[in-house]
């Protein structure tokens, strides 16, 4: 079963907002065994819409359309999906009008008689009550077709999505299951694993797909299997998985339910009772704050530096300028003394040190752009690994914080 997803406003396709209830509703489809199709994008525009409504009736089985339901001249989708019915007959819903007057309540704030417009919906539609706000959601089922229309604040929308949308997709049609298992794997580029697992690929059951999800030096290879029977769709999505893990051993750091890197580097820490803080120059405390997105690492991240400058590697760090006048900071040595001192005034087990040239310039030192210094230092002394991320700017800073975090996991893993 097929579905696609049609946002409405221009706001998303001007870049003012993401579009991030695509993403969303993507999952929650999955989850119960929809295969979003397509996701378009579309102006707050009748045209575009009844335009966009026809072609997505003629590919999938529901429609998913979000935004457009505000009670303004400029949100028009409520009478356009009305047009593309021809649906003139307009219902209006005092349960609607009752439930607006209680959430203006909470917040003291008046109603207003264009209010009521929210409660006036189409015939054909049958209302979605919404509790988290004053647009309802419309469900229409037509030419064999399922039409949904929510509103485009995200937790309204989602709350309408798992109250309503979603049972009733259940109770309306025999849905297959999707499962789908990721494993992770840092430091080979997805050609290279490619070629390696080229065998495997080709021998893959027909309802099971792999696909790569390349980012910034890690690459996630996702199973996906489809079937009527979960218990054997299970037990075949598990036999690949391990047998795909065998060929890909030396680059696995996990699997996608045991969450990002940074939440394994932190179940590592924390399970060991182990410390860690951070020296950053030019990631300029990323490291540090992809480290803390995690709930609990106060457990085990106690602090960073950023020391974007010479002058403040040397006042907070005590890396002589002598040091950096001779090297560069942008250099092996500097990383060392970072990753020392740093380790040594927090009082941790480890600390990670980043000092490169992220681009587009050099920063007055000869160094190439793209050269980076990544310091470990624990009890037993320090090590320096050195890359060349190449450019852009963005794609070197988010390669060297996945590189951190990757040689701070395999070092816990192997100790």
């Amino acid at each position: 079963m097929n579905a696609e997803i049609i946002t409405i406003g221009d706001e998303i396709l001007i870049g003012q907002i993401v579009d991030t209830n695509s993403q969303w509703i993507s999952k929650e489809l999955n989850k119960i065994g929809v295969s979003v199709y397509q996701i378009t994008s579309i102006q707050d525009d009748k045209q575009h819409i009844l335009n966009a409504l026809k072609e997505a009736e003629n590919r999938v089985d529901v429609v998913i359309i979000t935004g457009g339901l505000g009670p303004t001249k400029d949100d028009i989708t409520k009478k356009t999906i009305a047009e593309y019915f021809k649906d003139e007959e307009i219902v209006e819903y005092p349960e609607v009008i009752v439930n607006i007057k209680r959430l203006f309540e909470k917040i003291n704030h008046p109603f207003n008689e264009v209010q009521k417009y929210q409660a006036q919906l189409p015939s054909k539609a049958t209302l979605l009550m919404n509790n988290l706000g004053t647009a309802p959601g419309m469900w229409f089922n037509e030419n064999n077709t399922v039409f949904v229309s929510l509103p485009g604040v995200p937790y309204e929308m989602r709350g309408l999505m798992s109250d309503e949308v979603l049972p009733r997709l259940q109770e309306q049609f025999d849905l297959p299951y999707i499962l789908h298992k990721t494993i992770l794997t840092y430091g080979q580029g997805e050609s290279v694993i490619a070629e390696r697992i080229e065998g495997f690929e080709t021998n893959l059951p027909h309802n099971i797909k792999l696909a790569y999800l390349p980012s910034f030096g890690k690459v996630r290879l996702r199973l996906s299997a489809k079937g009527d029977n979960l218990d054997n769709l299970k037990k075949s999505l598990d036999k690949q998985v391990k047998s795909l893990s065998s060929l890909v051993s030396d680059i696995i750091v996990g699997y996608d339910e045991e969450g990002a890197i940074e939440n394994q580097v932190g179940k590592v820490l924390a399970s060991k009772g182990l410390t860690i803080c951070t020296a950053e120059s030019m990631t300029g405390g990323k490291i540090a704050s992809t480290l803390v997105s995690v709930p609990g690492s106060s457990s085990y991240f106690k602090g960073g530096f950023i020391v974007y400058t010479a002058t403040l590697k040397e006042q907070l760090l005590d890396v002589p300028m002598s040091l950096i006048e001779k090297y560069t900071v942008v250099s092996k040595e500097v990383a060392e003394v970072m990753a020392i001192n740093a380790r040594k005034k927090v009082n941790t087990d480890f600390a990670i040190s980043i000092t490169g040239n992220a681009g587009p310039t050099t920063d007055h030192n000869n160094k190439d752009v793209g050269l980076v210094y990544i310091g470990i230092a624990d009890e037993n002394g320090v090590e320096v690994h050195e890359f060349n991320f190449g450019q852009p700017r963005e794609k070197v800073i988010n390669k060297t914080v996945n590189k951190a975090l990757e040689l701070i996991l395999r070092k816990n893993i192997k100790n």
